[in-house]
C-alpha cells in the first residue's frame, strides 16, 4: 500500500487487492508452497477493506460467494497465510488484517481505530529496534511482534471533534 493509501484515505482497493495477491502468488512459489483457490480468496476477502475481520466474517463473505466452507475450512486458510507472512492476527480484534510488509520479518505495529475499526501497519524502524534491543537484553529473542494501539483515526477525530 502507497503512503497516499491510508486506510481513512479515499483510494482504490482493487490496486491493494491484486498487490495483494501478486505477492502471496510470488511467495507461494518462491516457497513451493500451494496458494489453493480457498487460500487466496480468503486473501482476497481480508484486503477488500482496511477494516480487520473474524473467521466468521470470512465464512460468511465465502457464503456468499457460493462456497460450502465450514470453519475449520477458514481456519486452515488463516493459518496458511499466517505462515507465510501474508496477514497478520489481530489479538484485541481476534481478527485478520492483510500485511502490507509481506514476506519480510518485521515488528508489526497497528494504528486501530475504535470508532470507524480501520486499522494501518505502521513501518516503524525506531519502535522494531526498541523492541529487540529490550528483548535482546534480557537474553530474549523475539519471533513474532504485533504491537497494537487503540484510538482514533484522523476521519473519526474530525467527526467527533476531539482533539
Amino acid at each position: 500500500m502507497s503512503s497516499n493509501a491510508l486506510p481513512y484515505r479515499p483510494h482504490d482497493h482493487t490496486a491493494c487487492v491484486s498487490q495483494a495477491l501478486a505477492d502471496a502468488r510470488s511467495i507461494c512459489q518462491s516457497q513451493n508452497a500451494r496458494l489453493t483457490p480457498t487460500r487466496e480468496r480468503v486473501l482476497e476477502l481480508i484486503w477488500q477493506s482496511h477494516k480487520p475481520l473474524g473467521a466468521y466474517d470470512l465464512l460468511a463473505a465465502l457464503a456468499e460467494d457460493g462456497h460450502n466452507a465450514a470453519p475449520p475450512t477458514v481456519y486452515r486458510a488463516l493459518d496458511f497465510l499466517l505462515q507465510h507472512g501474508l496477514v497478520h492476527r489481530l489479538a484485541s480484534l481476534n481478527a485478520f488484517i492483510g500485511c502490507n510488509h509481506a514476506g519480510e520479518h518485521h515488528t508489526s505495529v497497528f494504528l486501530i481505530c475504535r470508532h470507524c475499526r480501520n486499522a494501518l501497519e505502521l513501518t516503524a524502524p525506531d519502535v522494531s529496534n526498541a523492541v529487540r534491543s529490550a528483548a535482546a537484553g534480557e537474553g530474549f529473542r523475539p519471533e513474532d511482534t504485533t504491537i497494537e494501539i487503540a484510538g482514533q483515526c484522523p476521519n473519526c477525530l474530525a467527526d467527533t471533534g476531539d482533539d
